[in-house]
Parts: structure tokens; C-alpha cells; sequence
């Protein structure tokens, strides 16, 4: 798929993986747009291809890379600025 239709697949997870554990990374949307992008890509690549493919990206591990990837930012996050 084109490089458009990653950019959209991959920020729709990295949104609904920020709604389901209610935190933004920082910056807010543009951040989980980010670690959507970044977690499905790392997600696909450690648990390889499971499930349906859309956007070249295969949904099951790109949403546990992305949903993990996000709860990770947002701890070292929360950590960091309470310092």
C-alpha cells in the first residue's frame, strides 16, 4: 500500500491504543499518530504476520505494538516530568 495509506492506518491504531488506556502521549494526537506508527511497525515486526493485512500492516501485532509502545512513552513520561 501506499505511503498515505501506512501514515492512516498506522495513526488510526496509534489513536485508539491512546483512547483505550485514557493517556496522551506528549503532544497529543500528533504523538500517538507517532507511536502508532512506530509501535505497528516494531509490533509487526516482532510477532510477524497474524490476522488480516490493511495499510501493510498486519492489525493483531501492529495494534499490541502500538498499544504497548504507547503505555511505554506515557510512563517514562509521567515519570520524567514529575521530577
Amino acid at each position: 500500500m501506499s505511503f498515505i495509506g501506512i501514515l492512516f492506518v498506522g495513526g488510526f491504531i496509534g489513536w485508539i491504543a491512546g483512547l483505550l488506556i485514557h493517556e496522551n502521549v506528549h503532544n497529543g494526537m500528533i504523538g500517538n499518530f507517532l507511536a502508532g506508527i512506530i509501535g505497528a511497525w516494531i509490533g509487526t515486526g516482532i510477532l510477524g504476520e497474524m490476522g488480516p493485512e490493511t495499510g501493510g500492516f498486519y492489525l493483531f501485532p501492529a495494534f499490541t505494538g502500538a498499544l504497548v509502545l504507547t503505555l511505554i512513552v506515557s510512563f517514562i513520561l509521567i515519570k520524567t516530568s514529575k521530577w
